[in-house]
């Protein structure tokens, strides 16, 4: 997942663009000279804001000016030593559509490491309280691991059907991934979070420049 100084590093050769600044109705465009590569626009006009370029095209709606929603707790940031705040998981809550040609218009996508994680994490949680012998902990846990999984990357439709259908008695035990399908095993895309730090950095820029406009 992209961090904040990779983030940074990305842009940092980028200039903005206003292309139409008034009032609520704004269209700000961030390149680099010369190319369009990793180039975004921040589109607004009362309670919504797009964002487009190549990671992507998210609409979001909250505020009547979005560009103060996403200005948020930037104070909290600093006080932390980071130069952007971002909140992806309310941030996601306020999306009304996301480009429906990625990632199946989600701003979320499965993730075979946590499902990975989640699935030992179970089955260590089950065997805790089972009294299970060291046999019997090795047994299972190889069990596990060549029909659980070894699915793991295979997708998320195999991947929680071997959970779900796995079933194996040790130790006249039975254990099974009960339910598992309510497990979140998803994660942001890394595209969503790219995004995320584009709004925070974007309006940012935006608003220095503003001010210092209003200084001159």
């Amino acid at each position: 997942m992209i961090t904040e100084d990779q983030f940074l590093k990305e842009v940092d050769q980028h200039v903005m663009e206003v292309i139409r600044g008034d009032g609520l109705y704004r269209h700000v465009r961030f390149r680099r000279p010369d190319t369009m590569c990793m180039h975004f626009d921040l589109i607004t006009w009362p309670g919504y804001l797009c964002y487009c370029g190549d990671m992507g095209t998210y609409v979001f709606c909250r505020l009547e000016d979005m560009f103060e929603f996403f200005r948020t707790d930037r104070d909290y940031a600093h006080r932390r030593g980071r130069k952007l705040f971002i909140n992806p998981g309310y941030w996601s809550e306020k999306l009304q559509a996301v480009d429906g040609n990625r990632n199946s218009a989600s701003a979320k996508e499965f993730s075979a490491e946590k499902f990975e994680q989640t699935v030992k994490d179970w089955l260590a949680g089950w065997m805790r309280h089972r009294g299970l012998d060291k046999e019997g902990r090795r047994e299972l846990r190889q069990l596990v691991e060549d029909s659980v999984l070894a699915c793991a990357y295979d997708g998320d439709v195999r991947a929680f059907d071997a959970a779900m259908n796995f079933s194996k008695e040790v130790g006249g035990q039975r254990f099974e991934f009960t339910d598992f399908w309510e497990v979140d095993c998803t994660e942001y895309t890394h595209r969503f979070m790219w995004c995320c730090y584009a709004l925070a950095w974007g309006i940012q820029q935006y608003d220095e420049s503003k001010t210092l406009q209003e200084a001159a």
